[in-house]
């Protein structure tokens, strides 16, 4: 049988009788984390499951790929400083991931994707998967919905580079999906120290290829980054599109891709 979209409305007994080594399982991660002045503690979670939503619709019918629940707490502690963030430890994030795949692994899955809507879960993911792999056999891929891209000419490269939390995408991706969640008067243009090390410093970054491990209020006092004043809903359908699609993409790979060592030439 084909796997159900979701996979908690399966039944033990479907799944028995399937054959999971042809499904691709999916595990979207978010976080309950603070995102300034106007936007709620779920931002990452309703972008999460936003994106979800349209990657449903979008895939073909033949495309073997369920979807697990939204994990929505996730490791955060870059924003712990502000009320209202929850976040889990990488320690205890290390592990409950690793125990989920563990789980899919006895039930026949052997090809998972991990996609993050929160930038904080990244490096705890990269051990996850590697560690999927040498114990379980698993083919499992980490990317966020951010490293898809941006659609051509709506966001400034600016914002792409700086922005990277409550700027004009995650805004905007809140105006299409939750527009009663955003407190619009509230935005503003959150500058972030990332400019003043470009200008300063050759190298040294917060982020990038040069990054120190950083808090959010290192970057600006109030815990975000980016021009959230210029969002606008249509910017945010378009972004979520643009991921979407080449999540789709992805996805089809990962169909036809094993892992059996093929070093030919292309």
């Amino acid at each position: 049988m084909f796997p159900t979209r979701h996979w908690h409305h399966m039944t033990t007994e479907e799944i028995r009788g399937a054959d999971t080594s042809r499904w691709i399982a999916v595990l979207p991660l978010a976080a309950i984390e603070q995102h300034g002045p106007h936007l709620p503690l779920g931002t990452d979670l309703v972008i999460a499951e936003g994106q979800v939503a349209r990657v449903i619709e979008l895939l073909p019918r033949d495309c073997p790929v369920t979807f697990l629940p939204v994990q929505a707490i996730g490791k955060s502690n870059e924003h712990a400083g502000f009320p209202g963030t929850l976040t889990l430890s990488w320690e205890t994030a290390t592990r409950a991931w690793i125990e989920i795949g563990e789980g899919l692994a006895a039930s026949g899955i052997t090809k998972l994707v991990m996609v993050s809507s929160h930038g904080g879960n990244m490096a705890v993911l990269d051990t996850v998967a590697l560690e999927l792999r040498a114990r379980f056999g698993i083919l499992a891929v980490v990317t966020r919905w951010g490293r898809f891209g941006q659609p051509e000419g709506v966001f400034s490269a600016e914002e792409i580079s700086v922005g990277i939390h409550g700027g004009d995408i995650e805004t905007s991706l809140m105006l299409h999906l939750a527009p009663e969640l955003v407190r619009l008067e509230r935005s503003a243009d959150f500058l972030s120290a990332q400019g003043t090390l470009k200008a300063r410093y050759r190298h040294l970054r917060a982020h990038g290829a040069h990054a120190f491990g950083w808090l959010s209020s290192d970057l600006n006092p109030s815990g975000v980054v980016g021009n959230a004043a210029i969002a606008t809903a249509d910017k945010g359908r378009a972004s979520l599109d643009h991921a979407a699609w080449g999540f789709v993409e992805l996805l089809q790979e990962m169909e036809t891709y094993e892992l059996d060592c093929d070093v030919a030439p292309s």
